[in-house]
């Protein structure tokens, strides 16, 4: 279930060819640490979030299982689900900062998604990180909808 386990879901070591002295990356799902202004910042520059507002954003962090990446203070990277905590979960608002991307911050969310979300189907939909999923299980839907992913048996 989404409600139990700790807040701190895991940890990133910085890699091995990062330079030395970058910050461990932290998953977290308290929201009390979810910096709005960085995750409407990022959601405006997708193609699936543009036009969100942000009232609608800030409610949709409300009503979600959120998780922020931080190095630091600094919030990095964002994703939340929308879950029954059963049988279904739709992992969305998938985001990494510009500045870090390619060092694995969206890998460690996606890890920290399916480690914690117990669920029958987890699913999401993508235009363009179908090989990111991949590695954590999921595949497409069918070939009518490609871009529609899902990871089954969770439970």
């Amino acid at each position: 279930r989404t409600d139990a386990g700790p807040r701190f879901c895991c940890m990133m070591e910085a890699s091995k060819d990062e330079p030395s002295g970058r910050d461990n990356v932290v998953i977290s799902t308290d929201k009390e640490r979810l910096q709005e202004a960085f995750i409407i910042a990022q959601l405006k520059e997708t193609y699936w979030a543009h036009n969100r507002s942000p009232q609608d954003i800030v409610k949709s962090l409300e009503t979600s299982l959120c998780f922020g990446a931080y190095r630091g203070d600094r919030q990095v990277g964002f994703a939340r689900v929308v879950t029954d905590d059963v049988t279904f979960a739709w992992v969305c608002d998938v985001v990494v900062d510009a500045d870090v991307r390619g060092r694995g911050v969206g890998k460690k969310i996606i890890e920290a998604i399916v480690d914690r979300v117990k669920v029958k189907r987890l699913v999401l939909k993508t235009n363009d990180a179908h090989g990111l999923y991949a590695r954590f299980g999921f595949q497409p839907l069918d070939d009518d909808a490609p871009r529609w992913m899902v990871r089954l048996g969770l439970q």
